[in-house]
């Protein structure tokens, strides 16, 4: 069985097109032919089939509680660790510097990538096709999904961790930012001098980027307290 073969196992889709298969698999560092117009095509199919699952399960939760839950399970440490669990790091085409600097496991490339498969999916078969593959990728986490509990956004929610205990607030800045300007990947840093944690976070803009920075942040509060 080849990587790709795996790929599609893990998706419970098999491409009818290698070529697009193909495609979605192929990073901007390695081929003109890229998967970024899916990539784009895909976070906007991921966000309708996600709000649709959300509907359907929660029938009683009004649209502010559905947006938080929606942007908690599309977030791109969730996609990642999905990525991941499908072994899509091997799959990937990647140029040789990316590969070099750790491309097959940075949770940007990863995240990217998978929505560029669903949007694969959802181009090659429709939406009905791309939900089947979304429900199944997103199961157990749907499940476990509890409107109850903090459904903050990670910066938010780091700040009034930080404010309940009187510690100073946290200090963002980018460290890095990689790419053309249609297409660039941030790097930034979230430092929590009060008690001396520093963390990075990537995304495609600074936004994403801090979030996931305040997420990794905060998980180490948490995991000290």
């Amino acid at each position: 069985m080849t990587l790709a073969e795996q790929v599609e196992r893990g998706l419970g889709h098999t491409f009818a097109s290698r070529t697009l298969l193909t495609q979605a698999l192929t990073h901007r560092s390695f081929s003109a032919t890229h998967n970024e117009r899916l990539e784009f095509l895909g976070d906007a199919v991921l966000d309708c089939i996600a709000s649709d699952l959300l509907f359907e399960r929660f029938a009683d939760l009004p649209e502010g509680v559905l947006s938080r839950l929606r942007a908690n399970l599309v977030k791109q440490d969730t996609l990642a660790a999905m990525a991941t669990e499908l072994d899509l790091g091997s799959a990937l085409r990647l140029g040789d510097g990316e590969v070099k600097t750790g491309g097959r496991t940075r949770p940007s490339i990863l995240a990217d990538a998978l929505e560029a498969l669903i949007g694969a999916v959802f181009m090659e078969s429709g939406y009905p096709a791309a939900r089947v593959v979304v429900a199944r990728l997103f199961g157990d986490r749907l499940t476990r999904l509890d409107p109850r509990a903090d459904a903050r956004d990670p910066k938010t929610a780091l700040q009034e961790w930080l404010q309940a205990r009187h510690a100073a607030l946290p200090v963002y800045e980018i460290s890095a930012v990689t790419g053309e300007a249609h297409a660039q990947a941030f790097r930034a840093r979230c430092r929590v001098d009060a008690v001396g944690i520093s963390t990075e976070g990537e995304g495609s803009n600074r936004r994403h980027a801090e979030q996931a920075a305040a997420a990794r942040a905060l998980e180490q509060l948490q995991g000290q307290a």
